[in-house]
Protein backbone atom coordinates (compact mmCIF):
# COMPACT_ATOMS: atom_id res chain seq x y z
CA UNK A 1 0.00 0.00 0.00
CA UNK A 2 2.63 2.75 0.82
CA UNK A 3 4.33 2.15 -2.44
CA UNK A 4 1.41 2.47 -4.73
CA UNK A 5 0.54 5.76 -2.26
CA UNK A 6 4.28 6.35 -3.46
CA UNK A 7 3.85 5.61 -6.83
CA UNK A 8 0.37 7.84 -6.84
CA UNK A 9 2.09 10.99 -5.34
CA UNK A 10 5.06 10.82 -7.63
CA UNK A 11 3.09 10.89 -10.55
CA UNK A 12 0.66 13.83 -9.06
CA UNK A 13 -2.35 12.29 -8.26
CA UNK A 14 -2.45 12.96 -4.67
CA UNK A 15 -2.71 10.31 -1.73
CA UNK A 16 -4.56 7.15 -2.65
CA UNK A 17 -7.45 5.61 -0.44
CA UNK A 18 -7.59 1.46 0.69
CA UNK A 19 -9.79 1.44 -2.56
CA UNK A 20 -6.34 1.84 -4.87
CA UNK A 21 -7.97 5.33 -5.98
CA UNK A 22 -7.05 8.48 -5.17
CA UNK A 23 -9.06 10.84 -3.05
CA UNK A 24 -10.24 13.04 -6.00
CA UNK A 25 -11.07 10.00 -7.90
CA UNK A 26 -13.29 8.69 -5.11
CA UNK A 27 -14.97 11.34 -4.28
CA UNK A 28 -15.97 11.71 -7.57
CA UNK A 29 -16.95 8.02 -7.77
CA UNK A 30 -19.07 9.04 -4.54
CA UNK A 31 -20.53 12.43 -6.54
CA UNK A 32 -21.51 10.05 -8.88
CA UNK A 33 -23.00 7.92 -6.72
CA UNK A 34 -25.24 10.51 -5.34
CA UNK A 35 -26.32 11.62 -8.93
CA UNK A 36 -27.68 8.37 -9.32
CA UNK A 37 -30.21 8.86 -6.97
CA UNK A 38 -31.52 12.35 -7.79
CA UNK A 39 -31.34 11.37 -11.46
CA UNK A 40 -33.28 8.17 -10.26
CA UNK A 41 -35.61 10.23 -8.39
CA UNK A 42 -36.83 12.55 -11.31
CA UNK A 43 -37.27 9.64 -13.51
CA UNK A 44 -39.45 7.88 -11.75
CA UNK A 45 -41.89 11.36 -11.10
CA UNK A 46 -41.95 11.62 -14.47
CA UNK A 47 -43.49 7.88 -14.53
CA UNK A 48 -45.68 8.65 -12.14
CA UNK A 49 -47.13 11.38 -14.08
CA UNK A 50 -46.61 10.91 -17.56
CA UNK A 51 -49.96 9.53 -18.58
CA UNK A 52 -51.93 11.42 -15.93
CA UNK A 53 -55.85 12.30 -17.47
CA UNK A 54 -54.32 16.06 -17.64
CA UNK A 55 -56.03 19.17 -19.46
CA UNK A 56 -53.63 20.90 -21.86
CA UNK A 57 -50.67 19.36 -23.89
CA UNK A 58 -48.51 16.43 -22.84
CA UNK A 59 -45.23 15.86 -23.61
CA UNK A 60 -45.77 12.72 -25.48
CA UNK A 61 -48.32 14.74 -27.59
CA UNK A 62 -45.38 17.26 -29.04
CA UNK A 63 -42.17 15.15 -29.31
CA UNK A 64 -40.00 15.74 -32.53
CA UNK A 65 -37.96 11.92 -31.91
CA UNK A 66 -35.92 12.68 -35.56
CA UNK A 67 -34.69 16.00 -34.03
CA UNK A 68 -33.67 14.71 -30.51
CA UNK A 69 -32.09 11.91 -31.59
CA UNK A 70 -29.34 13.83 -33.95
CA UNK A 71 -28.96 16.04 -30.88
CA UNK A 72 -28.53 12.63 -28.54
CA UNK A 73 -26.18 11.63 -31.23
CA UNK A 74 -24.16 15.18 -30.91
CA UNK A 75 -23.66 14.64 -27.06
CA UNK A 76 -22.80 10.74 -27.79
CA UNK A 77 -19.76 11.65 -29.75
CA UNK A 78 -18.52 14.12 -27.08
CA UNK A 79 -17.77 11.00 -25.10
CA UNK A 80 -15.33 10.14 -27.91
CA UNK A 81 -13.95 13.23 -27.79
CA UNK A 82 -13.92 12.94 -24.42
CA UNK A 83 -11.60 9.81 -24.44
CA UNK A 84 -9.19 11.20 -27.18
CA UNK A 85 -8.63 13.99 -25.05
CA UNK A 86 -7.55 11.37 -22.11
CA UNK A 87 -5.10 9.21 -24.12
CA UNK A 88 -3.87 12.54 -25.74
CA UNK A 89 -2.60 14.17 -22.17
CA UNK A 90 -1.46 10.90 -20.92
CA UNK A 91 1.22 10.78 -24.38
CA UNK A 92 1.93 14.15 -22.89
CA UNK A 93 0.35 15.93 -26.53
CA UNK A 94 -0.98 18.95 -24.71
CA UNK A 95 -2.27 20.51 -28.18
CA UNK A 96 -4.03 17.53 -28.81
CA UNK A 97 -5.33 17.35 -25.47
CA UNK A 98 -6.61 21.33 -25.97
CA UNK A 99 -8.16 20.71 -29.32
CA UNK A 100 -10.48 17.53 -27.97
CA UNK A 101 -11.56 19.37 -25.00
CA UNK A 102 -12.80 22.20 -27.40
CA UNK A 103 -14.12 19.98 -29.52
CA UNK A 104 -15.73 17.87 -26.32
CA UNK A 105 -17.07 21.25 -25.04
CA UNK A 106 -18.51 22.31 -28.26
CA UNK A 107 -20.27 19.09 -28.89
CA UNK A 108 -21.96 19.94 -25.04
CA UNK A 109 -22.82 23.18 -26.06
CA UNK A 110 -24.40 22.47 -29.25
CA UNK A 111 -26.96 19.58 -27.13
CA UNK A 112 -27.21 22.00 -24.69
CA UNK A 113 -28.68 24.86 -27.56
CA UNK A 114 -30.46 21.92 -28.75
CA UNK A 115 -32.28 21.36 -25.81
CA UNK A 116 -33.18 24.92 -25.65
CA UNK A 117 -34.09 25.44 -28.86
CA UNK A 118 -36.59 22.19 -28.17
CA UNK A 119 -38.12 23.52 -24.87
CA UNK A 120 -38.86 26.98 -26.84
CA UNK A 121 -40.42 25.47 -29.64
CA UNK A 122 -42.52 23.22 -26.93
CA UNK A 123 -43.54 26.65 -25.15
CA UNK A 124 -44.14 28.32 -28.24
CA UNK A 125 -46.97 25.42 -29.11
CA UNK A 126 -48.66 25.71 -25.34
CA UNK A 127 -46.97 23.22 -23.23
CA UNK A 128 -44.87 25.44 -20.12
CA UNK A 129 -43.82 23.80 -16.93
CA UNK A 130 -47.32 25.02 -15.40
CA UNK A 131 -49.16 23.84 -18.13
CA UNK A 132 -49.62 20.14 -16.12
CA UNK A 133 -47.87 18.20 -14.11
CA UNK A 134 -46.35 15.96 -16.68
CA UNK A 135 -44.95 19.12 -18.27
CA UNK A 136 -43.54 19.97 -15.08
CA UNK A 137 -41.76 16.84 -14.43
CA UNK A 138 -40.96 16.54 -18.45
CA UNK A 139 -38.52 19.91 -18.01
CA UNK A 140 -37.40 19.23 -14.38
CA UNK A 141 -35.68 16.12 -15.73
CA UNK A 142 -34.11 17.37 -19.08
CA UNK A 143 -33.72 20.46 -17.97
CA UNK A 144 -31.69 19.16 -14.73
CA UNK A 145 -29.73 16.98 -16.93
CA UNK A 146 -29.32 20.17 -19.35
CA UNK A 147 -27.80 21.62 -16.15
CA UNK A 148 -25.28 19.29 -15.86
CA UNK A 149 -23.85 19.32 -19.02
CA UNK A 150 -23.52 22.99 -19.00
CA UNK A 151 -21.51 22.52 -15.68
CA UNK A 152 -19.54 19.81 -17.74
CA UNK A 153 -18.76 22.86 -20.43
CA UNK A 154 -17.50 24.80 -17.86
CA UNK A 155 -15.08 22.22 -16.12
CA UNK A 156 -13.61 20.68 -19.85
CA UNK A 157 -13.07 24.90 -20.30
CA UNK A 158 -11.48 25.48 -17.06
CA UNK A 159 -9.06 22.46 -17.98
CA UNK A 160 -8.52 24.20 -21.54
CA UNK A 161 -7.66 27.10 -19.78
CA UNK A 162 -5.08 25.35 -17.61
CA UNK A 163 -3.24 23.38 -20.24
CA UNK A 164 -2.86 26.53 -22.52
CA UNK A 165 -1.43 27.65 -19.16
CA UNK A 166 1.03 25.19 -19.10
CA UNK A 167 -0.66 24.46 -15.45
CA UNK A 168 -2.29 20.78 -17.15
CA UNK A 169 0.68 18.60 -17.69
CA UNK A 170 0.99 14.40 -18.53
CA UNK A 171 1.61 13.97 -14.81
CA UNK A 172 -2.00 15.61 -13.92
CA UNK A 173 -3.70 12.93 -16.23
CA UNK A 174 -6.40 12.24 -13.59
CA UNK A 175 -7.40 15.40 -13.45
CA UNK A 176 -8.71 15.18 -17.19
CA UNK A 177 -9.64 11.36 -16.35
CA UNK A 178 -11.94 12.81 -13.50
CA UNK A 179 -13.71 15.23 -15.85
CA UNK A 180 -14.11 12.59 -18.14
CA UNK A 181 -15.98 10.50 -15.48
CA UNK A 182 -18.37 13.34 -14.66
CA UNK A 183 -19.10 13.65 -18.74
CA UNK A 184 -19.44 10.26 -19.44
CA UNK A 185 -21.97 9.94 -16.71
CA UNK A 186 -23.93 12.84 -18.28
CA UNK A 187 -23.69 10.82 -21.47
CA UNK A 188 -25.24 7.37 -19.88
CA UNK A 189 -27.85 9.67 -18.37
CA UNK A 190 -29.01 11.13 -21.43
CA UNK A 191 -29.23 7.50 -22.80
CA UNK A 192 -31.91 6.34 -20.38
CA UNK A 193 -33.77 9.60 -20.40
CA UNK A 194 -34.15 9.59 -23.95
CA UNK A 195 -35.04 6.02 -23.79
CA UNK A 196 -37.58 6.65 -20.74
CA UNK A 197 -38.96 9.98 -22.11
CA UNK A 198 -39.18 9.25 -26.09
CA UNK A 199 -38.74 6.30 -27.29
CA UNK A 200 -40.65 3.79 -24.55
CA UNK A 201 -44.61 4.48 -25.66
Amino acid sequence: MAAAEAAAVEQGHGHVTSTGMSNEKLAMWTFLGSECLLFGALISTYFLYRHGDYEGLLPKDIYDIPYTSVSSFVLLMSSLTMVLALAAIQRGDGRRLRVWLLATAFLGASFVAGQVYEFTSFIREGMTIKTNPAASAFYTLTGFHGVHVTLGIVMLLSLWNLSVRGKLPKERSEVVEIAGLYWHFVDVVWIVIFTVVYLIP
